[in-house]
This record gives structure tokens, C-alpha cells and sequence, in this order.
């Protein structure tokens, strides 16, 4: 005989979140746990890196510093003799006592946003070696292979939707577990034991007391991990973007246009004829000298950017402003620019952090925290923490799954099926509504879960005709 229904406005909710926290965990639990360990990795990848490439970071001669312009001229002589097609792109100077500088060079074959950095001691204009680096953080191979395994799996744009889906689902997922969580405290008779695991039960309830536990903690590292990740992702990393466009909460950038007689690099002003006067076209490709970056550096300096950690990027063109930007990610971060016209050595346009919306603000140490950057050890310990709590919350889930078979099954008991169907038509609409929302917003939760309504609903209805019993 079937079962009686119970009347739609009873535990219906409940139920739903129920099982769609049990099929979302069970069906994206694989790379949630995968993600989990890597980003583990990741995020004491800043700490690691000082001590696999030590070489390269370290200088070793004490003696002060040499101006950029050697710097940077013995390391176009050592990419001469071994990356003789390699275009300056960059330079980071040494942030400090015992650092080396960066001399960055764009290179065929190497990932986007990835260059050839060139690692020189600035006291004596000796090459420590040459590595690849990715990005603003200037990530190095072992980090970039490790975000990389982490974001893609190694598998391309296919790796990169199932990513974008399961790290979108981790949020879900988050908050459906702390619902119900919810519901069951009002319950309980022992409240301590929704937050600390109760090891004097067994069996099933054991592991249920770690699981929930465990999410009780890490319940706000699982969504903040959750929706900074979704920034980096295809999709809904697009509609994220177009949204804080529309809403004015993208980051200022300098101006790098120079127009009229500024595109003449060396005809005019006080530097015409140190540079060597004469004209050049607009947007033709621009010559590059190394004491450039000395001078360019000196009017960054004089017009706000203060920091040490900071990267002067030469223009492409002769109608393009060189860049110097300060790139100091920690707390307190320091993201003040300064564009630079090269003929006339002045600056032409400037932004400070204080021109940031807040929500670009937030945008930005959102996703410093996420990479383990804004405060230093403690933020990787944090991160650290969180990621190894997430992937013990995956393990529980599927012992708890296997836990719950039925004598003889071969795989544990899914919770009954039918909510949706009995919901009130009220309930009903607002879940499909919330639903169609999140299919905009994130599209690859937003199919899934409408997948998933589907399939419930048809079913509940197949059953139902069938006379069968949930």
C-alpha cells in the first residue's frame, strides 16, 4: 500500500533540502574533495614557494642597490644568450633587503598571463636564473601548477565547467546542510551536540554527529571559498563581471592613452633631449631602453605610489603610457597606479585605492584572502583549516551513504523523494522561481537544480501511478 502523504504544508521543506543536500553532496562530492585537498596545497603554496625556489628569490651580494637600468640591461643579456626571442614586458624591483628583482619577458609557448621572469640580484646585476611566473600574484611553477590542477583539473574548458558547477554547489550545498542543521537544533535535546562531535554514540549517528559538526565550523569558510571561487569561473565568473559593471563595482584603471602631440615620444619637454629627440607615429611599436624604467619610476614615486611591491610595465606602443602600479596584496594592501608619458616623463593619469567602490574593495581582499595573501600565515592556517574541513565534511557524507544500506543493498538509502510534489502551491513556485534565478545568475547550478526538480517530480508521479511505495 502507498504511504499517506502527510499535508503539504507539513515538513515538505525540509524533506527538499534534505535530498537535495544528499544528491548535490553525493554527485559533486568527488571534486569537492578533490578541490578541497588541492586548495589545501594552494593555499600554503605562498609559504612553500621561499623555500623551493631560494635561489632565484635571494639575493646574495649586500652591497646597494644598482640602478634598475643595469638590472634590467644584464637581464636582456642573459635572455639574449637563452630566450633570444623574448620581449621585456615588466619590471618588480626588489621589495627589499636580500630580494632579487624581476625582470619579466613576454614568451611563445607559455600559458596566458604567464611571462619569463629573469630573478637578478640588485647589488651586483647577477642572474640568479630565470622561471615562469603567472599573474599579478606572480605565482611561480609550483603554485601555477597547483591552481591550475585545482581550477581545471588539467582538463581544459571541460574541466573548468565541472569546476565552476561543483564549486557553485559547494554554496548550495553549504547552506541547505545549515538549514537543516536549523531545523534539527530546535529538536535536540543536547544543543552542544550540533557543534561538538558526540563520540558516545555509534554507528551512524557517530559519523552524523562529526559531519554536521564539522559543517557547523567551516560553514562560513565553505561559502566564502564558494563565492570568491566563482570569480575565476567561466560562466557565471562572466555574469559576476557584467553585474559589477552595470552596477559601477568594477576597479578604476589609469589611462594609458596618449593623444596628439603626447604620442610624439621625444620631441618636447625638459627629458627631449636626454631621450634623444626626433618623432615616431602613433601605435607604432615603441622602443624600449633600460634607463627608462629608473625615470619612470621616479615621477610614479613623486605622484603617490609608495609602496616597495610595485611593477613598471613598459607601453607597447608609442601612443601608449608606460604603468606603474603597486601590487601589495597583504594588509594593509596597497593598489595605488600611475600612468606615465615616457616623451615627456609626467604623469597623465593616477588612481589610488581611495578611488575603489567598496564593493570593488571587497571584490579585491575577497580574493586576496581566497589566494592566502592578505594576512600572511594566519590567512593560509585559516584556509588551511577550512579546506581540510571541507573535505572531511565529503568523507562523513559518504560513509554516512554507505552507513544507511539496507541488509543485502550494495549502496546506502537516498532520503524519500516526492517533496516538491507535495509542497504547497505557494512553496512550490517559489522554489522554481528560485531556481530560474540561479539558472541566470549561475548557470550550471541553475540546470542542474531544475535537472533535478525534473527528474523528482517525474518520479514521484511515476510511483504514484504505479502504486508504489517511496
Amino acid at each position: 500500500m502507498p504511504s499517506t502523504a502527510p499535508p503539504p504544508s507539513r515538513g515538505w521543506f525540509a524533506q527538499l533540502l534534505l535530498r537535495l543536500h544528499f544528491l548535490a553532496g553525493l554527485f559533486v562530492g568527488p571534486f569537492i574533495l578533490v578541490a578541497a585537498l588541492s586548495g589545501a596545497v594552494y593555499a600554503l603554496a605562498p609559504s612553500i614557494e621561499p623555500v623551493l625556489y631560494q635561489h632565484e628569490l635571494t639575493a646574495s651580494s649586500t652591497a646597494s642597490a644598482r640602478p634598475l637600468a643595469d638590472q634590467v640591461a644584464a637581464a636582456e643579456r642573459y635572455v639574449a644568450a637563452h630566450h633570444p626571442d623574448d620581449t621585456v614586458v615588466e619590471v618588480r624591483p626588489a621589495p627589499g633587503p636580500g630580494a632579487t628583482t624581476r625582470v619579466q619577458f613576454s614568451e611563445a609557448g607559455l600559458l596566458e598571463s604567464q611571462t619569463r621572469a629573469v630573478f637578478v640580484d640588485p647589488g651586483d646585476a647577477e642572474v640568479r636564473g630565470d622561471l615562469p611566473v603567472y599573474g599579478t600574484s606572480g605565482s611561480l611553477p609550483f603554485r601555477t601548477w597547483v591552481s591550475t590542477f585545482h581550477r581545471s583539473l588539467f582538463l581544459g574548458d571541460a574541466g573548468r565547467l565541472y569546476s565552476e558547477t561543483a564549486a557553485s554547489w559547494l554554496g548550495i550545498v553549504s547552506l541547505a546542510g545549515i538549514a537543516l542543521w536549523a531545523f534539527r537544533i530546535r529538536r535536540a535535546r543536547r544543543k552542544r551536540d550540533l557543534v561538538v562531535p558526540d563520540n558516545r554514540a555509534r554507528g551512524y549517528r557517530r559519523t552524523f554527529s562529526w559531519h554536521a559538526a564539522t559543517g557547523a565550523w567551516v560553514l562560513l569558510g565553505a561559502l566564502f571559498l564558494s563565492a570568491t571561487g566563482i570569480t575565476w569561473s567561466h560562466f557565471a565568473g562572466d555574469n559576476v563581471t557584467a553585474l559589477r559593471s552595470a552596477l559601477s563595482w568594477q576597479a578604476p584603471t589609469v589611462d594609458t592613452t596618449l593623444g596628439g602631440a603626447a604620442a610624439m615620444s621625444m620631441s618636447a619637454g625638459e627629458h627631449a633631449e636626454h631621450h634623444g629627440g626626433g618623432t615616431t607615429a602613433a601605435g607604432t611599436p615603441a622602443t624600449i631602453r633600460p634607463e627608462q624604467f629608473d625615470e619612470v619610476l621616479a615621477v610614479a614615486r613623486a605622484s603617490g605610489v609608495r609602496a616597495d611591491e610595485v611593477r613598471i610595465r613598459p607601453a607597447a606602443t608609442t601612443d601608449q603610457a608606460w604603468t606603474v602600479e603597486e601590487i601589495k596584496l597583504s594588509w594593509p594592501v596597497a593598489m595605488n597606479a600611475v600612468a606615465v608619458d615616457p616623451g615627456t616623463m609626467t604623469a597623465v593619469s593616477r588612481v589610488s585605492w581611495d578611488d575603489y567602490p567598496l564593493m570593488a574593495k571587497a571584490a579585491k581582499l575577497g580574493v586576496n584572502t581566497h589566494m592566502g595573501a592578505l594576512f600572511g600565515l594566519p590567512n593560509q592556517i585559516v584556509l588551511l583549516l577550512a579546506a581540510l574541513g571541507i573535505a572531511a565534511m565529503v568523507v562523513f557524507g559518504y560513509v554516512m551513504w554507505w552507513q544507511r544500506r539496507v541488509p543485502g543493498g550494495r549502496v546506502g538509502r537516498a532520503p524519500a523523494e516526492g517533496a516538491l510534489a507535495r509542497a504547497p502551491w505557494w512553496g512550490a513556485v517559489a522554489v522554481v522561481v528560485v531556481a530560474i534565478g540561479l539558472a541566470l545568475l549561475l548557470p550550471t547550478v541553475g540546470v542542474t537544480l531544475l535537472g533535478f526538480l525534473l527528474v523528482d517530480a517525474l518520479v514521484t508521479a511515476f510511483r504514484s501511478r504505479t502504486g508504489a511505495t517511496g
